[in-house]
């Protein structure tokens, strides 16, 4: 299963050697908010709606001192609003007073901060600040499950089991791979079975379509000949940036 797992990862980085957090951010603290908005939807609409969002409130300080009535209107598209302003008025407000307005490095702060859990922190340390973490989100729990690397369903669990596959300098770009290959082709209702380029690895391999014209048909994002989620994606990106909020 080690050969195996090691295996569909090499083999994921040549097919996705511009993976990337699909998240748009210019420093620490809008990768923490964006990832705290992303709860419960998708990074599309995030990236859609933190431009005005950094706008008004560029820095902990700022955001801390926000109205939350205003601050609501501006993310409500991203949805549980209300929750969402609560958690990042406070944890702007730690970051502010506990921290001197600077994100931390370290997962034993970052989980302390309100609304902040581990996979976010992971999410935090290994895109802003070059800690290997893995990100255990729904896309990645189920595909390591699809892979037989795991059986366990929490999270945490989950993450210890993979972290003793694979060396730690790989925890980061394994995390995007997997979430790269979960949204894009290996789907949770309808995998795209045959049109997988790891589908000779896969135990899992038929639970999905795979007749490969069916299976092309269901490729997303870039694979499929779509706009991918981030409206500013890396410079190596092959596909398309989404549009922004109104415009598609």
């Amino acid at each position: 299963m080690v050969r195996r797992a090691r295996r569909i990862n090499r083999e994921l980085a040549e097919v996705y050697p511009y993976a990337h957090p699909e998240l748009d951010f210019r420093n620490p603290f809008e990768l923490l908010v964006a990832t705290v908005l992303s709860a419960q939807t998708t990074d599309l609409r995030v990236n859609q709606t933190t431009p005005a969002l950094f706008a008004a409130y560029p820095t902990p300080e700022d955001m801390a001192a926000a109205v939350p009535e205003e601050m609501e209107e501006i993310i409500r598209p991203t949805g549980f609003f209300r929750a969402k302003t609560k958690s990042l008025m406070g944890l702007s407000a730690a970051l502010r007073d506990e921290f001197g307005g600077e994100v931390p490095g370290r997962l034993e702060d970052l989980v302390k901060l309100p609304g902040v859990g581990r996979k976010t922190a992971n999410v935090v340390l290994g895109n802003a600040f070059g800690v290997p973490g893995i990100t255990v989100d729904t896309h990645f729990g189920r595909l390591v499950r699809r892979w037989k690397w795991t059986d366990e369903e929490d999270p945490v669990k989950v993450e210890a089991v993979v972290a003793g596959i694979f060396p730690k300098s790989e925890w980061t770009m394994l995390s995007h791979r997997v979430v790269f290959h979960g949204r894009r082709i290996c789907h949770a209702r309808k995998p795209a079975c045959g049109a997988c380029p790891i589908a000779p690895l896969c135990p899992s391999y038929g639970e999905g379509e795979t007749d490969p014209e069916k299976a092309r048909k269901l490729l997303k994002y870039e694979m499929g000949g779509y706009p991918g989620q981030r409206l500013s994606p890396p410079a190596d990106y092959p596909g398309k940036p989404a549009p922004a909020l109104g415009n598609g």
